[in-house]
């Protein structure tokens, strides 16, 4: 070690331009290649490979795992988009608008297939046990977007059901991003769990620190739409534990302003019943109390500090953003 983060991600984006990814069908392929060309940060193939270098040095041997991981992860895009009808993702056209659904749905599987092809490239003893951990997390993701999905119809959604929810649709594909990092690394049994469970818990409060931002950061700095969560009436943790901390006036209040239709009145009434409840150091608490049990897995692990240095420093960057 230790390399930048600009190493793996210049790596990873090569690697996926690399791919043999056939040009026929067109309808098929094309947009495989659109939306693995679309940009992004290349995080979870990122973690892969830094999982990998922390026990031995040439990173370069979990190409097949990071590149399943992104691969699935765009696949789990394509769906989402079509299921959420999202116009856009990261600021182009999603798939199924620049083409059409059922391209969209089948592009998508087809992807699906790519990405467990990446790790055929492993021996059987490492494949072993690289196939149970990825096909644990791709169903769990799965149910993970099927709970969400589900929760916007329900009224009674509870925050255990809510951070079950956020961990398996988002945090474990963290997770098993690091652990088959490790494996491929040749970590034992002990520390590639600690490194599963170390991505799991930021990813959860990384999720947590998102529901935030989306109320109470920087127009200019967040990227989206601040307020966007609250315009949707999406049940985030924040919402949820105003429903459950309110008193009858207070719950009363947020009924009405689910259906309010002046935007600005209604993100403005939502965020002064979350300060009467003071919702937003609730979650901050909650989130933090997330982000230290990770760095408690981190520091189990049982190598040098000097080695986990550029996971700690990932974790503390990803957990700056400022609201």
């Amino acid at each position: 070690m230790i390399n930048n983060i600009s190493t793996y991600q210049d790596f990873i984006k090569s690697e996926i331009e690399n791919l043999s990814i056939p040009s026929k069908p067109a309808n098929l392929y094309s947009p495989i290649t659109y939306i693995l060309n679309l940009g992004g940060k290349k995080m979870r193939p990122v973690l892969t490979l830094m999982a990998c270098e922390l026990f031995q040095a040439d990173f370069t041997k979990a190409k097949g795992a990071a590149l399943a991981v992104e691969l699935f992860h765009n696949f789990s895009l394509i769906h989402d988009d079509i299921m959420d009808e999202a116009p856009l993702r990261r600021g182009n056209e999603t798939v199924h608008e620049k083409w059409n659904t059922n391209i969209g749905i089948l592009s998508g599987d087809a992807l699906l297939v790519v990405a467990y092809q990446q790790l055929a490239v492993y021996e059987p003893n490492v494949l072993a046990k690289l196939f149970p951990l990825f096909n644990q997390t791709a169903i769990e993701v799965c149910e993970g977007q099927q709970y969400d999905m589900d929760f916007e119809q329900r009224d009674d959604v509870a925050i255990a059901e809510y951070l079950q929810m956020i961990k398996f649709k988002t945090a474990v594909l963290l997770g098993c991003s690091l652990q088959m990092g490790a494996i491929v690394g040749g970590a034992g049994q002990s520390d590639s769990q600690e490194l599963y469970n170390f991505g799991v818990n930021l990813g959860l409060a990384f999720q947590l620190q998102d529901d935030i931002l989306d109320v109470y950061a920087d127009q200019n700095k967040f990227g989206k739409q601040v307020g966007g969560d609250i315009i949707a009436n999406k049940k985030t943790y924040l919402l949820i534990k105003a429903f459950e901390d309110s008193n009858p006036t207070q719950k009363d209040q947020l009924n009405a302003l689910m259906t309010e239709t002046c935007l600005t009145t209604k993100v403005d009434g939502v965020k002064a019943i979350y300060a009467e409840l003071d919702v937003k150091g609730k979650a901050e608490f909650k989130m933090d109390e997330y982000y230290q049990i990770a760095l408690k897995n981190l520091s189990a692990i049982e190598i040098s500090k000097e080695k986990k240095q550029p996971l700690l420093e990932l974790a503390h960057f990803l957990m700056g953003r400022e609201a």
